[in-house]
């Protein structure tokens, strides 16, 4: 059957005072304008209560708060955090004792290496791919596989063997490396490899054996890590698929042996949300234990001196 044009009866509908409703904007917690010559603290307390205004505040306050009780704080880099030039500002983190433990992707120790060795990373693919150039660096494939197959034979991670190498190589750019870095603070870096998505798998000096026993014997260091993670924090920067993966494992392990992980926060830092980052980051170690799960969205470039700015006012007690 049918229905007609009839216009619905608006004279019995209910309304409430707007004052009772309970409202997520608030005008208290807009952000404040920031007057000429304003200071770091007096910006950062200017941003809005609101949305990723609030999510970056506790974001700093749970590395801050780690920090003060030695929980631990575990960064998962990708390749791009260390392209986009932002090594220099982590490193001074890991002085500060704001780094417990450093995780990479393949590509990330790569870029790594080679600016500590040159100074320079990153080539132009589209230029490089035509003429069969792309990946073919001879230090960095040579190298690097020599430093990987020589983990396996002394049963050490790939991130334990090149910071070891980097240690001694008298490389000019050292400095600028979190590898390099991290073997003089001991601080634990593990690389998590996907077979044939690197560079160097390209080389003939490419072992597969020796690249999978390096990274196997990385995730088993990386879970001892997670598994310290009790009331710490995990931010992965710019990975969507192979440290999340890897973490989620790592929280399984631990789970497995009774180790509950409360009061982890968990944080992804990426230009836009990724379904495995925001699953198997945010969501899912967070998920009854007493934790918090928050996604960053912005540039690397902006966001992760931003938030070490911040995390060594607060520590400092100035905001």
């Amino acid at each position: 059957m049918p229905f007609s044009y009839e216009e619905f009866d608006l004279s019995g509908v209910r309304t409430y005072p707007l004052a009772s409703r309970r409202s997520k904007a608030r005008a208290e917690d807009f952000a404040k304008p920031s007057p000429k010559g304003t200071s770091f603290k007096d910006w950062f307390d200017s941003l809005p209560a609101i949305l990723a205004g609030d999510d970056l505040r506790r974001v700093v306050r749970a590395m801050v708060e780690a920090h003060a009780r030695e929980a631990g704080i575990i960064w998962g880099i990708g390749a791009h955090v260390i392209k986009t030039g932002v090594s220099p500002v982590i490193i001074d983190l890991m002085e500060r004792g704001y780094v417990s433990a450093l995780a990479m992707n393949g590509a990330g120790v790569i870029h790594d290496f080679e600016i500590a060795l040159a100074g320079v990373t990153s080539e132009d693919v589209d230029e490089a791919l035509g003429p069969g150039r792309f990946g073919m660096a001879d230090e960095t494939g040579r190298i690097l596989n020599e430093v990987i197959r020589n983990a396996q034979a002394r049963q050490q991670g790939i991130g334990q063997a090149v910071g070891a190498y980097l240690s001694t190589a008298n490389a000019h750019w050292a400095d600028r490396s979190l590898v390099a870095t991290a073997h003089r603070l001991q601080i634990p870096v593990t690389v998590h490899v996907a077979i044939g998505t690197d560079i160097i798998h390209m080389h003939e000096d490419a072992s597969g054996a020796a690249i999978g026993d390096a990274s196997l014997r990385d995730f088993r260091y990386f879970t001892s890590c997670v598994a310290r993670l009790s009331g710490g924090v995990y931010l992965n920067c710019g990975s969507a698929v192979v440290l999340p993966e890897v973490f989620l494992k790592a929280v399984a392990l631990a789970r497995n042996q009774g180790i509950a992980l409360d009061g982890l926060t968990t944080v992804n830092i990426d230009f836009m949300r990724m379904y495995r980052p925001q699953t198997n980051v945010v969501i899912r170690p967070v998920a009854g234990n007493k934790g918090q799960g928050i996604s960053l969205v912005g540039h690397h470039e902006v966001l992760i001196p931003l938030i070490a700015a911040a995390v060594i006012e607060m520590g400092s007690g100035v905001i």
